[in-house]
């Protein structure tokens, strides 16, 4: 491979993100599905029965405390907390447009990610449900009151996290490795937060959905304006390749 062609692949690679896959009608598709999960929501507020049988759940779990698992699950709350998220957000962009020169791929991944687990925010208050009522669970193991169960924010961010991943690796070797281990970490922050009785589980099966609202209505923008607003930043092309918008 000759200087100039592997100067080629270095920069695809370094500008993987400068285009994103999108749906065809990205602001409708994501529009409409966010009023469907919003209905949802609005509609377990106003269902006992559905919210009872939510809550055997967690109550069934909370007999089937261990210590390992307890360890685990709070572990697992530490990590995907608020600031875990920020810190794990900003560590990637940071590698990416540091380390790996790469300021295409660094902002594209950051915001997909970001935007797709903030997203849940907007649910959170608009629902406005209830967390599950400690005084049912057999043994309670951390205390969260409020009104900002659904959906869960944790399992927002482990999947706004694996969808950012497979993003970034799609169209490598890592793409199928990245979609798998993605999915099982955010299957894993979803039954730890049942576990640990803070959630219901319709709370956590929102979490999917909200984010991958989120993430394709944010694709859509970024495709729409991403490389015009780097463009704007003169100082990033001098860490990496910036493609010129609509190259």
């Amino acid at each position: 491979m000759s200087s100039t062609e592997l100067s080629e692949v270095l920069t695809a690679a370094r500008t993987r993100m400068a285009t994103l896959p999108q749906l065809r009608h990205w602001i409708v598709v994501p529009l409409a599905s966010a009023a469907l999960i919003a209905a949802a929501g609005l509609g377990l507020g106003s269902a006992p029965a559905v919210t009872a049988v939510d809550l055997s759940v967690d109550a069934a779990l909370s007999h089937e405390h261990s210590a390992p698992l307890t360890a685990i699950a709070l572990f697992i709350n530490a990590v995907f907390s608020p600031a875990g998220g920020v810190l794990m957000i900003a560590a990637v962009s940071l590698f990416l447009l540091i380390v790996r020169r790469s300021p295409v791929n660094a902002m594209a991944t950051g915001l997909v990610a970001a935007a797709a687990w903030v997203s849940c925010e907007l649910f959170k208050m608009v629902v406005a449900r209830h967390r599950p009522d400690a005084s049912a669970l057999f043994d309670p193991l951390i205390q969260e009151p409020g009104t900002d169960s659904f959906p869960s924010g944790h399992t927002s961010l482990a999947v706004a996290l694996a969808i950012a991943a497979f993003l970034l690796a799609r169209g490598t070797r890592w793409q199928w490795p990245a979609l798998a281990g993605g999915a099982v970490a955010a299957v894993a922050v979803a039954l730890s937060r049942l576990y640990l009785g803070v959630h219901y589980p319709t709370d956590v099966a929102a979490s999917f959905l909200t984010s991958l609202t989120g993430a394709a209505f944010t694709t859509g923008l970024w495709n729409t304006y991403g490389l015009a607003a780097l463009a704007r930043l003169p100082l990033l092309a001098r860490l990496g390749p910036v493609p010129a918008p609509g190259s």
